[in-house]
């Protein structure tokens, strides 16, 4: 199994395979548009132009599981992407990243790369996951790790 094992939602619907990423670095990460670590769309922005001409993207994931910080639709939430930070990179539909109803690629990515202490669950918005060219799962950050602190790691992989 790897990421290339599952499918996502675009804001506007569409079903897209992570097989489409093949050969590609990723970091993907779970969003909210009213937490204290939302202006790091801005870092997660110039990362992805820095980096996007050479195999790397980002897919974010709006999630609501946090203190209701993401409470918008689709719309809603694609205008302040858009408009607030610029984001150019992929942004998908909102999901769950914890509890039954978490999305599967979430069970995976959990699964795959532990938390502190060796805990599943997703703390809290703006968790990322680094993946490889292959589609495994190289790393998980928290929350606290700034965008611009994941540069020597995407570089190693491209």
């Amino acid at each position: 199994m790897s990421v290339y094992d599952y499918s996502a939602k675009t804001l506007d619907g569409q079903d897209v395979s992570l097989a489409d990423y093949r050969g590609q670095v990723l970091l993907i990460v779970n969003t909210a548009s009213k937490c204290g670590f939302t202006p790091q769309y801005e870092g997660l922005e110039a990362l992805y132009k820095s980096h996007k001409d050479r195999g790397f993207t980002i897919l974010a994931f709006p999630c609501n599981q946090f203190g209701a910080q993401e409470p918008g639709n689709a719309e809603e939430i694609a205008n302040f992407c858009s408009l607030t930070y610029d984001v150019t990179f992929p942004v998908m539909s909102k999901i769950d990243v914890n509890g039954a109803d978490a999305h599967p690629l979430y069970r995976f990515l959990k699964k795959e790369q532990k938390g502190l202490l060796g805990t599943e669950a997703i703390k809290w918005n703006f968790t990322k996951f680094l993946i490889g060219k292959d589609g495994e799962v190289v790393e998980r950050f928290a929350p606290t790790v700034k965008p611009e602190d994941l540069k020597v790691a995407v570089e190693a992989l491209l």
